[in-house]
């Protein structure tokens, strides 16, 4: 008897809780020596665990192909995006500026998918994302700052390698297994953040409790949550709709923020969280009226 897939709906609902928890996991791993420490053994990790299943794939359908899909996303999407976002806030970009320059993602995406990809995105989800892109901005109410004109150009960087992970993922669909492929990415992105360990104090870590509650957390929700959940959904829909599920981040970011640390909500973190919701409602519309209208074959 084969088993109903899981609802799109409850897929999205979880990569919105999931990638918020990477914000957390900040926070958890703030008291340890270097982020950096925490993230090589996250993906060490991850990888170890998930190797036995890649030796499965290997000897069933694993190509070269694969392999270099799988690490290309590894890379981008993983170490690219992660480290050079961390970076830019340890040169002293504030998060809010962080969190609003990430969430120009879905409207880079946006712009790329239909000569890249040809995905069509209609006025209504333009008007969606530009909606979630002003709640996202409303939510977090990010300043300028004093950081180097260069540390916010990492900040876009790391912006362009979640855009670029998520056109490769859709360009050169891959049909390697969800927990397969997350290994051979979180092996990859270990090796790269490898240097970045070393140089920020060594890569043996101290025992300690936030270590491994830090390292723990981004294992569960941050890996196989949030990144296996945004694959999943990238294979079932376009990149448009994926992308704007984004703008829902840094508000329930908030929230976590609230029910874990005590942190105050402010009464704009919950107007921008609105404002977000109604722009991700009109997106989803908009992508909705889209494939109708292929479908009845009207313009």
């Amino acid at each position: 008897m084969r088993v109903p897939a899981t609802p799109l709906i409850a897929l999205e609902a979880g990569l919105i809780i999931a990638w918020s928890s990477g914000f957390i996991g900040a926070r958890l791993a703030a008291d340890v020596s270097s982020v950096f420490l925490v993230l090589f053994w996250r993906f060490v990790i991850v990888g170890l665990l998930l190797l036995p299943l890649f030796a499965q794939v290997v000897r069933a359908v694993l190509t070269l192909r694969s392999i270099a899909i799988q690490s290309s996303l590894g890379a981008f999407a993983m170490f690219g995006y992660l480290a050079l976002g961390v970076k830019a806030i340890e040169l002293g970009v504030p998060a809010g500026t962080a969190a609003l320059i990430s969430a120009l993602q879905p409207l880079a995406t946006a712009a790329l998918v239909a000569p890249l990809l040809g995905e069509r995105v209609d006025r209504v989800q333009w008007l969606g994302l530009a909606i979630g892109l002003v709640g996202v901005g409303i939510a977090v109410g990010g300043a300028l700052g004093h950081a180097p004109l260069w540390a916010y150009a990492l900040s876009l960087a790391s912006m362009a390698s979640l855009v670029i992970a998520t056109l490769i993922a859709k360009a050169v669909p891959d049909a390697t297994p969800l927990f397969p492929a997350l290994g051979i990415q979180s092996l990859v992105a270990a090796l790269l953040f490898a240097p970045l360990a070393v140089l920020g104090g060594g890569i043996v870590p101290e025992i300690e409790t936030g270590f491994v509650a830090a390292v723990a957390w981004f294992i569960l929700f941050s890996t196989i949550g949030a990144y296996g959940l945004y694959w999943l959904c990238l294979r079932r829909t376009t990149a448009t709709r994926v992308g704007s599920l984004i703008y829902l981040t840094p508000p329930v970011t908030m929230i976590w923020a609230w029910a874990m640390f005590g942190e105050p909500l402010a009464p704009l973190a919950v107007i921008g969280f609105a404002v977000c919701l109604l722009g991700v409602g009109l997106t989803r519309w908009g992508g909705s009226r889209t494939q109708a209208c292929h479908a009845t074959g009207s313009d």
